[in-house]
């Protein structure tokens, strides 16, 4: 029995004209053919397609910018990290009770120079500790002032908080102990006194003092507090407590803090132990009594933030994933009503001897190529609103290649998962009942 025609009409329905059969040679597809005749079909309804692709190109967006900033953020965590010092403590003096008032946290000096000093030679595991005092001053230089924190200590500091300098040189532990009028300025008060000048060798006053710039410090940036830690003036412990701060005579050798650098490696919590053992000995703590000192370990401070950025990224990879979901339901929704469209071709083409695996294969590439077409312009859009977004909230941002790569091959996966049942059921339909279909 002949195949019957397809009326006229019937044909300009047709959504991908089939390609022209080879003499001698059944109607199977090659791939190359598939493929063609795929893009023929997308090239058909342009629109659709495009509007189809949407959700696919959203969701792509949303993974790569999601991983950007993540990464971005991540980043920063990390390098605040490293800029406050690695493996760091800072023992703070504990709440003081005077007549049943507390009077708050390092409120009172309970701690000195010498306990600084001391904490290396007690404890094994300690690199090195060093005592400061800071105190807000008004800083002169010429016709130029400005207000920022004065930090005394001595050439350990340096060490525990892996400051480096970008001009000039630190003072050493003879010119600290001989009170030398000495500083050292953060970037951000160099700035700020000396603008484009080399303040090394200069003078600035404190107080009416003068002390000359032996050097600037390399450049921190804020700390996972948000504080500009370049906006510093760092002088020897000696210098301070003769010619700026003063001191009383009970505490002539009092600190407010005491930085603590632990030796590579080591267990950070063991070390805290040891530290307050080490501070109830010596400051003769009874058992019944709290600690006289509170000790901050500030990489676990960033550590949270960090955790909280990866939280975050988390929660925005999952919004990205439902977009893709999304997307991957309208690219199914759409190839069944394709299906339901091209049913007279489809009957057509089993009828003159196409095979069932000819059609799924090129109702798959027909979902791959959306899911694709979405996922490239996902990808374009997605770095330049990664970059855009960066520029506005000044953050770093990182692009993540094989994040990209994911993402693209997610979104043809994606096509293919939601592709294969309309392609299966078009690849199931029955030639005479596809025929008969208006």
């Amino acid at each position: 029995m002949n195949a019957p025609h397809a009326p006229p009409e019937a044909a300009a329905r047709s959504v991908a004209p089939l390609p022209p059969l080879p003499a001698g040679r059944r109607a199977g597809l090659s791939m190359a053919e598939a493929l063609l005749a795929a893009l023929a079909a997308l090239a058909a309804n342009k629109l659709r397609a495009a509007l189809t692709a949407l959700g696919i190109f959203i969701g792509v967006a949303a993974v790569i910018v999601t991983v950007a900033v993540g990464a971005g953020a991540r980043q920063q965590v990390l390098a605040q990290i490293q800029s406050l010092g690695a493996n760091l403590l800072v023992v703070w003096g504990a709440n003081v009770r005077l007549g049943g008032v507390s009077m708050g946290a390092g409120q009172r000096p309970n701690m000195s120079w010498d306990d600084a000093q001391e904490i290396p030679r007690q404890i094994a595991t300690v690199q090195v500790a060093a005592g400061t005092i800071r105190q807000q001053q008004q800083i002169v230089a010429g016709n130029q002032n400005w207000s920022t924190t004065v930090v005394a200590t001595d050439p350990d500091y340096f060490i525990a908080h892996d400051w480096t300098t970008q001009e000039g040189r630190f003072f050493t532990n003879e010119e600290a102990m001989s009170g030398r009028k000495l500083v050292l300025l953060g970037a951000t008060v160099a700035e700020n006194l000396f603008g484009d000048e080399d303040p090394v060798g200069r003078e600035i006053r404190i107080r009416a003092t003068p002390f000359e710039v032996i050097g600037v410090l390399g450049r921190k940036g804020q700390n996972p507090m948000g504080q500009d830690q370049d906006d510093v003036v760092i002088m020897p412990y000696w210098t301070a407590r003769r010619s700026v701060m003063g001191a009383s005579r009970a505490f002539a050798r009092a600190v407010a803090t005491i930085s603590v650098k632990v030796h590579e490696g080591e267990n950070m919590g063991d070390v805290e132990e040891e530290l307050r053992q080490f501070f109830r000995q010596r400051h003769r703590v009874a058992a019944n009594e709290p600690d006289t000192v509170s000790i901050r370990n500030l990489s676990e401070i960033a550590a949270t933030r960090d955790a909280s950025a990866r939280t975050l990224s988390l929660l925005l990879a999952a919004v990205a994933a439902v977009s893709l979901l999304v997307g991957g339901i309208g690219v199914m929704n759409i190839m069944l009503v394709s299906v339901t469209e091209r049913t007279r071709e489809i009957g057509l083409r089993l009828a003159v001897g196409a095979r069932r695996r000819d059609i799924l294969r090129q109702f798959l590439l027909e979902a791959v190529l959306l899911a694709l077409l979405g996922g490239a312009v996902g990808v374009i859009v997605g770095i330049g609103l990664a970059h855009s977004l960066a520029g506005l909230a000044g953050w770093p941002v990182l692009i993540q290649w094989d994040a990209v790569a994911l993402a693209v091959t997610v979104s043809a996966l994606t096509g293919l998962f939601f592709g294969y049942y309309p392609a299966r059921r078009a690849a199931s339909l029955d030639p005479i009942t596809a025929l008969r279909h208006e």
